[in-house]
């Protein structure tokens, strides 16, 4: 059985395109035009993305930097890396394949290293924000976001309670455990100082709204599209389709059978090399 990290950073199969067609749009778009403006503000002509996943942050920053401006967008997980290459951008840029903990790049290569809610997924916090500080020349910046805790994010913790009840002796925790399981913003500024940023960071904790067309586009979004699915097949590849409905029907029940909103919440981090 493969071990609880390897599960939760696996992200294979129907996953990716289940990810980028609902979760996306659900989660990440509304963050993705933040961060994207926070970088452009600072006028970088090198752009390193990091944990680019599908690439909704890499398409925005496309889009609103001027064409003069080089992004090399990576991550790790090549299936991934696929799917947002498919999609593509609205000009060039370079999609490669990289650990973020030992990025193949010379000191001082970029002028930007942007992370979206990739952070959470690393080993290592403070070793792979060395590495994006090694990269980064002097009077470069790296803007990252990570998500607060599941309670300020409503779609989250509901499908986390109606997985529990589907699975009363060994809940799926994935959602809490990783992506929501980095928001201590004491621990980031103390891991960042680990990584040799010793400028005290900015962070700024920014609400936003979570719409989706149906329940059950929130459900499949959480439930196939992560790897909660990972979680869920583990217990038993059976009742994947069972977790679903039953995270569907919990978030209908919360939020209503029509178009449906919900709070979502993060911070975001800008450390100044």
């Amino acid at each position: 059985m493969p071990s609880q990290r390897s599960a939760d950073t696996r992200f294979a199969g129907s996953v990716p395109a289940i990810y980028d067609e609902y979760l996306v749009p659900l989660i990440f778009e509304p963050y993705a035009t933040d961060i994207a403006n926070r970088v452009r503000a600072r006028a970088p002509s090198r752009i390193l993305e990091i944990a680019a996943g599908t690439g909704v942050v890499t398409r925005v920053l496309a889009s609103a930097t001027p064409a003069t401006t080089s992004i090399v967008a990576t991550d790790l997980n090549p299936a991934m890396l696929e799917r947002a290459a498919a999609v593509g951008t609205s000009r060039p840029i370079e999609w490669r394949q990289a650990d973020a903990m030992q990025l193949p790049f010379p000191d001082g290569a970029f002028d930007a290293v942007v992370c979206q809610f990739g952070v959470m997924f690393f080993p290592d916090k403070a070793k792979a924000f060395a590495e994006a500080r090694r990269v980064l020349a002097p009077g470069g910046v790296f803007v990252f976001n990570v998500w607060d805790r599941i309670a300020e994010n409503e779609f989250a913790d509901v499908v986390l309670a109606a997985l529990a009840s589907v699975f009363p002796a060994d809940p799926p925790r994935f959602m809490e455990r990783t992506p929501h399981g980095y928001h201590d913003t004491d621990l980031i500024a103390r891991d960042l100082a680990g990584g040799g940023f010793t400028k005290p960071p900015e962070i700024f904790t920014v609400a936003a709204r979570s719409r989706a067309a149906s329940a059950r586009a929130v459900a499949t979004a959480y439930c196939q599209g992560t790897p909660w699915r990972n979680e869920i097949e583990a217990r038993d590849a059976a009742r994947l389709d069972e977790a679903t409905d039953a995270s569907a029907a919990a978030i209908a029940a919360r939020f209503g059978h029509g178009a449906l909103d919900g709070k979502i919440q993060a911070h975001v981090i800008v450390a100044s090399a």
